[in-house]
């Protein structure tokens, strides 16, 4: 499973900071030739040329998000583009890049860019295979198992009370009023009612309680977890109705491709002279 706050930072750097990092950080070196339509003036602003690429950039988030390309949107994209120059060039004059957090947040920037850029060339270079997806699917169901639960539960601090509670139920008291004794603020409401789930999702002691009880049934000693004393009733069970292969292809890939980066990230901190 992916590394959450890897994709997110990538992601959020490319995206949110880029193109102020491009604004005060001009370019010093002169661009390759099949970069010269994107890196010629687009706009010029107090005498400043401003690249294509930053209204290229901006662009593609927009259609990225959903948005049809249009007139109406390129015009958007250039007032943004101008809006930013002029914001940068005030930092300038007063001399925000100088300041030393603005340019860690600016390197910062910078780095997230040129790091989203080697993943996506690395990602492009080890593409998920379909056998890899296959497998992957294979594993998941297999992990998710065949069957749903639908169970109610009431969360108590000792097993005293858990014992009191199965006493009372088996003495005909309902269910859902003696769950208003719950800790469990999600849940004591409904009547304990928690829903259809499966046991993967439950912690280890309650997974393993709910696999054993028939429908209608009652744990007949009370469930420990680290969050209390259970008592746990199953209600009903149904089949496990996964979608197909191929509508969840594109998450498949998306998770292997998250751990296929993780590897390549852990090969290169081994190899990596850390003083």
């Amino acid at each position: 499973m992916k590394h959450p706050l890897l994709k997110a930072s990538l992601i959020s750097l490319a995206a949110s900071l880029s193109a102020s990092a491009l604004a005060a950080t001009p370019a010093k070196t002169t661009a390759p030739k099949a970069d010269i339509a994107a890196v010629a003036p687009y706009v010029t602003v107090n005498g400043k040329a401003v690249p294509k690429h930053r209204a290229d950039f901006l662009l593609a988030i927009q259609k990225a998000q959903g948005r049809p390309e249009s007139e109406e949107l390129r015009q958007a994209v250039r007032e943004e583009v101008i809006r930013r120059e002029i914001l940068a060039q005030e930092a300038l004059k007063k001399g925000v890049d100088k300041r030393s957090e603005i340019i860690g947040q600016i390197n910062l920037a910078a780095q997230g860019v040129l790091i989203n850029a080697y993943i996506s060339d690395y990602l492009r270079a080890n593409p998920i295979s379909d056998e890899a997806v296959s497998r992957e699917y294979d594993a998941i169901k297999a992990q998710l198992g065949d069957t749903e639960y639908r169970v109610r539960h009431i969360l108590v601090e000792s097993e005293d009370q858990a014992k009191e509670i199965i006493a009372k139920l088996k003495q005909g008291e309902k269910f859902e009023a003696l769950a208003q004794q719950s800790k469990d603020p999600g849940s004591k409401e409904k009547g304990g009612e928690l829903g259809w789930s499966i046991p993967s999702n439950y912690v280890k002691p309650f997974a393993d309680a709910i696999i054993k009880l028939e429908n209608g049934k009652v744990t007949e000693t009370p469930v420990k977890s680290d969050f209390g004393w259970h008592v746990i009733e199953l209600e009903e069970t149904r089949a496990l109705k996964l979608p197909a292969m191929d509508e969840t292809k594109p998450q498949i890939i998306q998770r292997l491709q998250q751990q296929v980066v993780e590897r390549h990230i852990g090969e290169l901190r081994a190899k990596a002279k850390i003083d």
